[in-house]
């Protein structure tokens, strides 16, 4: 849909301009992108764009206020420095109107040039980053748009540092060293890139080329790694049964400690562990983070809420279907490496049942829906404080556990014949192929209706939009499965508060609603130097493992340089232990259900 707007735009203003021949309105506007980066070490992208046939006494250029797919506004215009344009060798006037918004004043239809410098020394997969070493980056973050030229398709090209050899990205290449073309400025934001001397590794899927960029040199076995990559590539395409590509890149940032992944148009960004691939655990846990991000070229890119695209740059673009978007797709991610053969059935049920207990044990999950997280990403979810456990859930969670349940009503419902998969896609044919939108939270409960044959309007209403405890036990049993909750012995206390033993001392970080150090009056800074009178050089859940239930303790502590005593009684620990078992003799229908629903193929 967005090349097509781009060429109906393009005739339109071709129309205009061979009707006013010789008229200075009649340019066609152009845009071109230059990014260098001379001294790498300096954490500097240098950027110029060149805009050409902008018929106005002045044009609005405008720096993005976050990233699509990370639902925070980071404010990138404040690493921008040096703003500046000119029209060949006559400097402009400009000027500063909004937070993120350059008004430059230029010669109508003439050519002019913006230039400018933006710091980026944040490796995450959301932001910006170039060192000595390698530069990566993603556009909203680096690259102005024109306020009035979203749909103007641009070139660009990139001048890495000296000695570096490899720019990966999913645009496509213009000619030229290093040169690329978008289609309109969503691409170019939707389209990282890595400069440097990254490792290349490729191999086909499905028909489409793809290629894994991995900088930071970790050991891996490029065999495995490519073979298992196209494994759950394929495994992926098996949901919604239609491939969209043509290309894709996957870039990978092997570091000390991973912080995850973003999905894009035609690429992921994944930022892994560089000792991930060592153990099996660690292999796997790297299967399921390109499962995740893979999958989102369906499910967010393609298939996606209706207030996710087109962007607006400016501000918060609000959607209560997170949980289906990040949500649903963690619950795809952890099927399609099982169908892919790299977990056992029980391996799967082993780690829902550990979505289970995140859920489950979360206080906040009785405060928050699903729904309301999903609305409320942009000012909790990765704004997270000291009590935040308390007060929201995570939809990725949430969303997970209520896909599982979802999933296996629709297998029930149909007697085997379809399932969530079918869901999808119905969503991609009916909503991103036909229609060229996203869909509505009406929408989507309609989507399951069709495909289950009933609707579920009472679920959603209780489970996603309320907060009542999800029926694991009824969804599980249709596929001949038990939940199993342990609960704590009536003889265990609980604190009920996190402790932290950075800097040698004992500090409380958290404290669990209605729990004892709730109830008591612990305080989260609070140091705890002693408990009954004992000095406490160690975690202080160890003095209270020996009390009963409603005996009282004293805590001695620093709470801002003074020293308090709190004293209260503990109350009895309220964790459930959640463990999905198979029940001894299933029916045939359950044993229909369980095989739909995790199938066993390899």
């Amino acid at each position: 849909m967005l090349q097509s707007r781009t060429r109906l735009w393009l005739a339109a203003g071709l129309a205009l301009a061979a009707g006013s021949v010789g008229s200075a309105a009649a340019a066609t506007p152009t845009l071109r992108y230059t990014l260098s980066m001379p001294a790498p070490q300096t954490h500097y992208f240098e950027v110029e764009m060149t805009l050409g046939g902008f018929n106005k006494a002045y044009t609005d250029v405008k720096m993005p206020v976050w990233a699509p797919g990370s639902y925070l506004v980071r404010e990138f215009a404040k690493n921008v420095e040096g703003f500046e344009a000119a029209a060949g060798s006559e400097k402009l006037r400009t000027e500063k109107v909004t937070k993120n918004t350059w008004r430059v004043y230029h010669p109508k239809s003439k050519a002019f040039t913006v230039r400018y410098r933006v710091y980026a020394y944040e490796l995450s997969v959301r932001t910006s980053f170039i060192d000595a070493a390698h530069g990566y980056l993603n556009g909203t973050s680096v690259f102005m748009y024109p306020a009035e030229g979203k749909q103007l398709p641009s070139t660009l090209e990139v001048r890495p540092a000296q000695g570096w050899t490899q720019v990966s990205t999913s645009l496509k290449p213009a000619g030229g060293s290093f040169t690329f073309r978008s289609s309109n400025y969503d691409e170019l934001a939707d389209s990282p890139i890595e400069i440097g001397n990254q490792k290349i590794y490729t191999f086909t899927a499905n028909g489409t080329p793809h290629t894994v960029a991995m900088f930071g040199d970790p050991k891996v076995d490029e065999t495995r790694l490519t073979r298992d990559m196209q494994r759950v590539c394929e495994e992926a395409q098996r949901v919604v049964g239609q491939n969209p590509l043509d290309r894709y890149v996957f870039i990978v940032h092997n570091i000390d400690r991973g912080t995850g992944g973003l999905e894009h148009l035609f690429s992921t960004t994944l930022s892994v562990s560089r000792n991930a691939y060592s153990s099996e655990a660690g292999w796997k846990g790297f299967l399921g983070l390109v499962a995740h991000e893979y999958f989102h070229l369906w499910n967010v890119k393609r298939i996606r809420p209706i207030a996710l695209g087109p962007f607006d740059y400016d501000n918060e673009n609000y959607t209560r279907m997170l949980w289906v978007s990040e949500g649903g797709t963690e619950y795809f991610s952890n099927l399609i490496t099982q169908r892919a053969g790299f977990l056992s059935p029980d391996e799967y049920l082993g780690d829902l049942s550990n979505g289970i207990n995140r859920v489950e044990n979360t206080p906040g999950n009785k405060q928050q829906s699903a729904a309301e997280s999903s609305f409320d990403a942009w000012i909790k979810y990765y704004r997270p404080n000291e009590n935040s456990v308390n007060t929201g859930i995570s939809y990725y969670d949430k969303g997970e556990v209520i896909g599982a349940v979802l999933d296996l009503m629709i297998i029930n419902e149909t007697k085997g014949q379809k399932h969530l998969d079918d869901v999808m896609r119905y969503l991609y044919d009916r909503y991103y192929k036909q229609l060229g939108r996203g869909f509505t939270d009406e929408e989507y409960q309609d989507a399951v209706a069709k495909v289950a044959g009933r609707r579920f309007d009472d679920f959603f209403r209780r489970y996603v939009y309320g907060t009542e405890t999800l029926p694991y036990e009824t969804a599980l049993g249709y596929a001949g499965l038990n939940l199993s909750v342990t609960p704590a012995p009536t003889t265990d206390v609980a604190l009920g508060a996190g402790i932290s033993p950075a800097g040698g001392k004992q500090t409380v970080t958290s404290v669990l609603r209605n729990g004892s150090a709730w109830q008591g009056g612990l305080s989260v800074g609070d140091e705890i130097l002693a408990v009954d009178g004992v000095r406490v050089t160690d975690d202080p859940n160890k003095l209270l493992t020996s009390r009963a239930v409603g005996s009282t303790v004293k805590f001695l502590v620093n709470r801002d340089g003074q020293v308090k005593e709190v004293s209260f009684p503990l109350l009895a620990a309220t964790a459930r232990r959640y463990r999905i078992e198979r029940q001894a003799n299933p029916s045939a229908e359950q044993q229909t259900v369980l095989a739909k629903w995790l199938p066993v193929r390899r």
